[in-house]
């Protein structure tokens, strides 16, 4: 049974001070190196980084600490053969949705924009489009608030960093207006 190499990255300083370790976690990760994993150390269950960890792929293990910490084991994806050939990865990680989904009507690139601009401006078009139709947007981050917010809203998508590691794509497809069960 192969041991994980785990990288260590305490969190805790950072948000005492009241700060956002969120780009710090990202620039660890994407320094890992092939196989290893993120032993992270927070002052609360990081919820929304199991997503965004996940959907490169990393599993997780958590164990909450005596002082209310938390211990977050991020276990790095098993390499696949498309990796093993040397392939590029792919920017958009659903082909099924890429496939499916109509083109763009709406083209955003909000990769100059400081939070909370993107995620405001991003919700704001939507509302203004119709059932079915497609946004595409160039984001400097991953949108780790804006996408549990898509998902309530009903809205449908996928994203991934492009191959640059520093431009993520969001591609979201207007869903039904939510709220409106009777």
């Amino acid at each position: 049974m192969n041991t994980i190499n785990f990288m260590e990255l305490d969190v805790r300083p950072i948000l005492r001070a009241g700060g956002e370790p969120f780009e710090k976690i990202m620039e660890a990760v994407t320094t890992l190196a092939p196989g290893q994993g993120l032993r992270l150390w927070a002052t609360f269950k990081p919820i929304p980084l199991f997503h965004v960890l996940g959907s490169r792929g990393y599993s997780h293990t958590e164990k909450a600490l005596d002082n209310g910490d938390w211990e977050v084991e991020f276990s790095p994806p098993a390499p696949s053969a498309h990796a093993a050939k040397g392939a590029t990865a792919q920017a958009i990680p659903a082909p099924q949705a890429e496939a499916s989904w109509p083109e763009p009507v709406q083209q955003m690139d909000a990769r100059d924009w400081e939070p909370p601009e993107p995620m405001i401006n991003i919700l704001a078009v939507l509302e203004l489009m119709n059932e079915g139709e497609v946004l595409a947007a160039l984001l400097n981050r991953e949108p780790l608030f804006l996408l549990p917010e898509l998902a309530k809203r009903g809205h449908d998508w996928y994203g991934a960093f492009e191959p640059d590691n520093t431009t993520y794509k969001l591609v979201v497809r207007v869903g039904s207006a939510t709220g409106a069960a009777a």
